[in-house]
């Protein structure tokens, strides 16, 4: 069975950083975004491969189901047991998808969905801070602070009524922060071992 854990947090609150940091402290871990999934479905071949290629070509989005369908086929067919996506969901339809998928299968479990918390004034500064392209702006930061925090208190409910709803304070040094996430991680790990 392989343990599915998520984390999540606003623009610039460091989660892509912190899952790549537990993955290299752990040999046991594997670390995907959701775009690293869809590309190495692709370059698998597999007929879910050739029908995400088919919209991305086209410039189109890939619908839910196949996304979710993604995730859980490259959680499967990883060589680890234990697998960290930051960034996902990103809003309650995703959320309820892949609770659907995973509802339905008895070789993924999700383990936890850590939430990495920073005030939208400290997720802004580092955003605004680091601008490295031209969606590094004001306005494209409000777009996606709001994305963000729409859905946000529902994601939270429904992890939290599941018992596996965590946050930690992503307000100081990479290292605190990645220390507690490691420590959720491996408190999991350690009641499924």
């Amino acid at each position: 069975m392989k343990s599915l854990f998520l984390i999540i947090g606003a623009p610039g609150s460091g989660k892509t950083t912190d899952a790549s940091m537990i993955a290299q402290m752990n040999q046991s871990i594997e670390h995907y975004s959701t775009g690293d999934l869809l590309r190495a479905e692709v370059a698998s071949g597999s007929a879910l491969g050739k029908q995400i290629d088919g919209f991305i070509s086209k410039g189109n989005l890939v619908p839910l189901d196949i996304v979710v369908n993604a995730i859980v086929s490259a959680i499967k067919s990883s060589p680890k047991d234990f697998i960290i996506i930051d960034g996902y969901p990103r809003s309650v339809e995703q959320m309820n998808k892949l609770d659907e998928v995973l509802r339905g299968d008895d070789d993924v479990n999700l383990s936890a969905v850590i939430e990495v918390c920073v005030s939208e004034e400290v997720a802004k500064e580092r955003v605004l801070g680091r601008a490295r392209g031209a969606d590094d702006n004001e306005e494209v930061f409000k777009n996606r602070m709001a994305v963000f925090s729409e859905p946000i208190e529902d994601i939270r409910k429904f992890y939290g009524d599941a018992g596996v709803f965590y946050s930690v304070n992503g307000e100081r040094t990479v290292e605190e922060i990645v220390a507690d996430i490691n420590a959720i991680i491996a408190a999991q790990i350690e009641k499924l071992g």
